[in-house]
């Protein structure tokens, strides 16, 4: 198997017993990007740095770096020291942190080393990856659709084997809806369980930090190093004191898992569900009780454009209009929403999301988990935000992404695995959505799925 096909545990147990080096493997790595990412766009900015702090890595001790030598990409808006971070937006392009965020603090300490950045939407605020400075980053399973966003860039790095890992945030569905589209497993934590300092005052309350990789392994790993409080993140949870790695195999005999196709309202593609549907009731296979379930919760679409509309106005401030002149052009119809919406209404929200939980509340009290499909449609073609309609129905531009922000809403625990494949080769996400706070119990669940429906084989046909 070639080098950049290796787990990232897989890649660790051979640095460890020396049969590869730091060096020689962020090399290899390297050249694996310069191969491919002129065609994808994965990648918008190298670490000039890595093979010598590689070097550097190779003259100090392995024992209490548990990620020693293993190669990461970093998602756009997360700061990295020294190494330019823009958010995708002109206002940033020649920004270079002096400080990195918690979670590459945490990452850099454990032994990883950062090969570079990976493209977002501007200030990530569309599910897509495309902005005026980079252009748009394609899907490796049809380079004519979109890998979604907004960590389509990590996602197509991660699916194409140009890094093992990378970090992405969710917001809105972020992590979950490229590792969707891409074929990839992709974490959203509890909010708050990885630390989320600095970040741009937008999603406010909505936003996880976290990764994107091609097995459950690999992220329980990467959770044990990034996951625990600090005091920089007000909202940051304290420690779980479990290991993420060591509880994945305990099993989920027994585990009772409601099935939801549409969550009461949403329209979706009828392969896509029965793609899901299929999967989710090969858990029984692993023990759980799965059943399918009638949701009824409030649709919060217009909830999370308003809330998210307001907050990028107010941190834009009097430099709003003049922000608008270089934007990347899909945002503007939101942000012309702003001359209409009042913070009585960002208030507002607050009262909706209640209604959710109340609603969520009466699934969670009679099951442990809940399944949906990741995205109501396979992905779809470069250049839009979404499709105008499914199955024959008029959709709203979000209409697709109406399984994921729900979960941002409640600060729950949920994750997106390969479920399979559209007849046109195009992967399919299935939604595992935990307890709050059940982190370790959605990574059991993944993994039981992964044992009993192996993914990692499958990859997108490139070099």
């Amino acid at each position: 198997m070639q080098l950049w096909w290796l787990s990232a545990v897989e890649l660790l147990e051979r640095i460890k017993s020396e049969e590869l080096k730091p060096v020689e493997v962020v090399e290899a790595f390297l050249e694996r990007i310069k191969e491919l990412n002129q065609d994808i766009n994965a990648f918008v900015t190298i670490n000039e740095n890595a093979v010598r702090e590689a070097k550097e890595l190779e003259k100090a001790s392995k024992d209490d770096k548990p990620l020693y030598g293993l190669p990461v990409a970093v998602k756009d808006n997360v700061d990295t020291k020294g190494i330019r971070t823009t958010y995708g937006s002109k206002l940033y392009e020649n920004y270079v942190p002096e400080g990195d965020a918690v979670i590459v603090e945490r990452l850099k300490r454990a032994g990883a080393i950062v090969i570079g950045k990976t493209n977002i939407p501007e200030l990530a605020l569309l599910p897509i990856t495309d902005n005026t400075l980079f252009g748009e980053t394609k899907n490796p399973w049809d380079m004519s659709r979109t890998p979604g966003g907004s960590s389509g860039g990590s996602a197509a790095a991660v699916a194409t084997g140009m890094i093992p890992v990378a970090t992405g945030n969710d917001g809105g569905g972020s992590i979950r809806i490229p590792s969707a589209f891409c074929g990839l497993y992709g974490l959203k934590p509890s909010f708050g369980r990885v630390p989320c300092y600095p970040s741009l005052p937008i999603f406010v309350g909505l936003n996880s930090e976290g990764v994107l990789t091609r097995c459950v392994e690999d992220t329980a790993l990467l959770m044990d190093i990034i996951a625990g409080r600090d005091d920089r993140d007000k909202y940051s949870l304290p420690d779980e004191n479990v290991s993420y790695s060591n509880v994945i195999d305990e099993g989920i005999e027994g585990v009772r898992i409601a099935f939801s196709p549409n969550l009461g309202y949403a329209t979706v593609d009828p392969e896509v569900e029965e793609i899901v549907r299929n999967a989710a009731f090969k858990l029984e296979k692993a023990g759980a009780e799965v059943e399918e379930v009638e949701v009824s919760v409030p649709r919060l679409e217009s909830e999370l454009v308003t809330k998210i509309v307001l907050e990028v106005a107010t941190f834009m401030g009097d430099k709003f209009e003049e922000w608008k002149q270089i934007a990347y052009p899909l945002l503007l119809p939101f942000m012309e929403l702003v001359g209409s919406l009042t913070y009585r209404e960002y208030v507002g929200v607050e009262a909706r999301k209640e209604e959710l939980w109340k609603g969520l509340r009466q699934i969670f009290s009679n099951y442990d988990f809940l399944i949906t499909p990741t995205t109501a449609v396979p992905p779809f073609q470069l250049g839009n935000v979404g499709v105008s309609e499914i199955a024959g129905e008029a959709v709203t531009p979000l209409g697709w992404m109406a399984f994921t922000y729900p979960f941002n809403f409640t600060g729950q625990p949920a994750a997106s695995m390969p479920a399979g494949f559209t007849k046109d080769g195009l992967p399919v996400g299935m939604q595992v959505v935990g307890r709050r706070f059940d982190d370790a119990g959605v990574l059991r669940v993944s993994k039981a799925f992964q044992d009993v429906s192996p993914w990692q084989d499958k990859k997108p046909d490139v070099k």
